[in-house]
């Protein structure tokens, strides 16, 4: 099913409704190149955007500390999907952090490194964005927040993990993972049926 540029703006639109200036001007676009970044990895190295041109990328904004993001963790929910979208699918999985220090979800380098190896999360780089400058000019307003970068570096998908905004980890079994049937789609060639969904989860904690 082809969405429409109208529907998908609209979309984003309602999406965008009540979230701080700064995250609403931010206008991610599907089928438009994905907003390019920098950053600050958790082992010391900066990873750009640009560097992994010719992957699909997922980027997945977090908070260990956001209940909604601790039932995907606690039940190995988020770290089967990070194996299985490895693994199936060749992408790059990049975790975000930008919780602003003093917030909740804030983490330094050695902290970051150790919640990995606490929960056996999979992310090929976990980027510390205490600034909120990825987070920013990518309209991320949640905890979690997932976006899809094809291997042109266009952005194929913006919105929530699944359709069952629940911190309640009963709620992950029966539910929609809509990144995975994103991924699904990508891989058969086809247009991306749900290109945009509404995220659910704890607030980014930007510092303002």
């Amino acid at each position: 099913m082809r969405i429409s540029n109208t529907i998908k703006s609209m979309a984003i639109t309602m999406l965008m409704a009540g979230t701080p200036l700064a995250i609403a001007n931010a206008n991610p676009q599907i089928g438009a190149p994905a907003p390019a970044f920098s950053g600050m990895t958790a082992s010391g190295k900066t990873i750009a955007l640009s560097d992994l041109k010719g992957k699909t990328v997922v980027l997945e904004w977090t908070n260990k500390d956001c209940p909604y993001v601790r039932k995907h963790y606690e039940s190995g929910n988020m770290q089967t999907l990070q194996k299985e979208s490895k693994a199936d699918h060749k992408v790059v999985w990049v975790s975000v952090i930008s919780s602003a220090p003093g917030t909740q979800g804030y983490l330094e380098r050695e902290q970051a490194l150790g919640n990995i190896d606490a929960t056996g999360a999979a992310p090929d780089h976990l980027v510390l964005d205490a600034a909120g400058t990825i987070g920013k000019s990518y309209g991320a307003v949640t905890t979690p927040h997932m976006y899809i970068i094809d291997p042109n570096g266009t952005l194929a998908y913006m919105g929530g993990i699944d359709d069952k905004p629940s911190s309640r980890q009963n709620t992950i079994e029966g539910a929609t993972n809509y990144v995975r049937l994103a991924l699904d789609d990508m891989a058969a060639n086809r247009q991306v049926a749900q290109a945009v969904t509404r995220p659910y989860g704890c607030s980014v904690k930007y510092a303002n």
